[in-house]
């Protein structure tokens, strides 16, 4: 009687499963999203609801978060899958913005956190204040050049607040 109700309770989960598995998509070994069909739609989310710049072929991120009342933009050095923070040694890095019809550059510095251990020189997160940030919610931008680790990105065109990965979500 054990063996049959044992029996019965595998084959009512199973076929649970089947049901509850009705969904359009499926997930890979990699986390990224597939159609019936096959067709990739890789998601991921920026941790602080930024604007996700893409560097490479998703090998990392740039998350840009902007704070319209202290007149800041803080930029998070991030993984390929917006998981992970990624410490550079860089002393800074430029930003190139088109603002209002005219050139307005950003050089974003280095942020130092004790309770995280990061230091300038090694450290994640960078930013920058400028009075014009607190009113300009959108404008097109060229990140000049920017090294993650032994790789260098350079010209790395966006948009505030779009970003330029198609596969982040806010």
């Amino acid at each position: 009687m054990k063996i049959k109700l044992a029996v019965l309770s595998a084959i009512t989960f199973s076929a649970a499963l089947i049901v509850g598995c009705s969904k359009t998509e499926t997930a890979d070994a990699h986390g990224e999203a597939h159609d019936h069909a096959g067709h990739s739609h890789h998601e991921h989310k920026p941790p602080h609801g930024g604007t996700p710049v893409e560097l490479g072929e998703e090998e990392y991120h740039v998350e840009f978060v902007r704070d319209a009342t202290a007149g800041r933009l803080q930029a998070y050095i991030m993984d390929g899958e917006l998981e992970f923070f990624v410490r550079i040694a860089a002393p800074s890095f430029a930003v190139t913005a088109q603002v209002a019809g005219k050139e307005e550059s950003l050089l974003f510095q280095p942020v130092a956190n004790n309770a995280t251990g990061e230091a300038v020189g090694n450290t994640s997160l960078f930013e920058v204040q400028t009075d014009w940030l607190k009113t300009t919610t959108n404008f097109d931008a060229v990140l000049k050049e920017i090294t993650v680790r032994t790789k260098s990105y350079t010209n790395v065109a966006f948009n505030f607040p779009k970003g330029s990965d198609e596969g982040a979500k806010k």
